[in-house]
């Protein structure tokens, strides 16, 4: 309020707010979360960390296979501060808060972390088929819904 009394003593004009969509943002932040998601999945299947390993029953011992659990919570984390920060990032951009500097380095972790996980993915994957699509499928919408948990409060404490 100060600076608009200021700015029209002064008689130049103050420079208005952009206003950017709010959906935009959730939906560009929700792609983020939900590819960096998969990029971790597949990651983390050349790592022995296999998301379909719950559906598999080879011993009716063994409860949970440490692997899976790890894959779930892995892919659920990243998916959703991968949508908090990247909200977080795209209401700041549009503000004008973020230096230059900084996106180009977010920019370049992302290629770098997603040509990564093109990389993994080119090669022969060591799980079947069928079970590599389910565990994709559960890995998209798992990535999915935390993208928009995180982004959705991010967007809301903003």
């Amino acid at each position: 309020m100060a600076q608009a009394r200021d700015a029209a003593r002064n008689g130049t004009p103050m420079a208005t707010p952009i206003l950017f969509p709010r959906r935009l943002i959730l939906a560009g932040a929700m792609m983020c979360g939900m590819l960096l998601a998969l990029a971790v999945h597949v990651l983390g299947q050349r790592f022995g960390l296999d998301l379909g390993g719950l559906w598999r029953v080879d011993d009716a011992r063994v409860l949970v296979p440490a692997g899976a659990a790890l894959a779930w919570w892995l892919i659920a984390t990243v998916g959703f501060c991968g949508g908090y920060f990247t909200a977080t990032l795209m209401d700041s951009a549009v503000s004008g808060q973020i230096p230059q500097r900084m996106r180009q380095f977010l920019i370049a972790v992302g290629v770098l972390v997603l040509a990564g996980a093109g990389q993994a993915a080119s090669a022969p994957s060591p799980i079947p088929t069928i079970s590599g699509v389910l565990a994709g499928l559960a890995a998209l919408f798992l990535g999915a819904v935390m993208a928009f948990c995180g982004a959705h409060f991010a967007l809301r404490r903003a």
